[in-house]
């Protein structure tokens, strides 16, 4: 089932990288474990995938996960993909993702490598969905990863970003409190900019008790940031809210 991604991927030669030049995600490299906890927390009620597949469903498709992490999303991809391949410039998570995908029954339809957003080893017109969840939530600065891409879609393909609502509360305040600069509506302008069409999509996180919900947001804010979220949330739950921007290629 793998085969023909995997002789793309034998004839794309992967162009070196540094670290440095991706930026970190201090979260998930710095605590996957609890990072594990907070994807299993997010999106319960489903309408993340929902939307995804209402916008462009991967049903016997190649796929290719950006910033894939510790692999979590894999398997829910290789369900319906013909392939799978995640992406992902850290190599403990490399580690990782690779380690669930030999323990699952996807194995035969996934890999992962090490490489960085911008430099995917594939070759030009490979695959017909490329998803990136949580990662160009920034805006600008990710537009070589953007054009990468579009160099690696085939005709009729799509990227598919998932970002984290800023505009939204109680989420986004906490990130606007958090980050410096951060501006939810030039994001949005930097996107609809570069053809990005951008859908609202309300679910929540939901943890199977209160020590996971309160770990998760020490790792997601600042000491002083996390305190009061952690204070104004009540019980294992709260809404997140989320934004799904497209662009297809022609």
């Amino acid at each position: 089932m793998l085969a023909g991604l995997s002789v793309k991927l034998a004839a794309a030669r992967a162009v070196g990288f540094d670290e440095v030049e991706v930026r970190p995600s201090p979260n998930v490299w710095n605590w996957p474990d609890v990072y594990e906890l907070e994807n299993a927390a997010q999106d319960v009620t489903g309408a993340i995938w929902a939307e995804l597949r209402r916008l462009h469903d991967w049903q016997g498709l190649d796929v290719v996960d950006i910033g894939c992490g510790a692999g979590f999303h894999l398997p829910v991809f290789a369900r319906r993909a013909r392939s799978v391949l995640g992406v992902e410039p850290y190599r403990p998570l490399v580690r990782r993702a690779r380690r669930r995908v030999a323990l699952s029954r996807c194995r035969d339809s996934v890999r992962v490598v090490r490489a960085a957003a911008h430099r995917v080893p594939l070759l030009a017109g490979s695959v017909d969905l490329i998803h990136a969840r949580t990662a160009y939530f920034f805006g600008p600065g990710c537009e070589a990863g953007l054009a990468e891409a579009r160099r690696v879609l085939r005709s009729g393909g799509a990227l598919v970003v998932v970002d984290l609502d800023g505009r939204s509360a109680p989420y986004g305040e906490w990130m606007r409190a958090d980050l410096a600069g951060f501006d939810p509506e030039r994001i949005e302008r930097f996107f609809a900019a570069r053809g990005f069409d951008s859908f609202d999509v309300e679910t929540r996180w939901e943890f199977d008790d209160r020590k996971s919900l309160e770990a998760v947001l020490r790792i997601e804010f600042s000491p002083s940031v996390a305190r009061r979220a952690v204070e104004s949330v009540p019980g294992t739950s709260l809404p997140v809210n989320y934004r799904i921007r497209i662009r297809r290629e022609e």
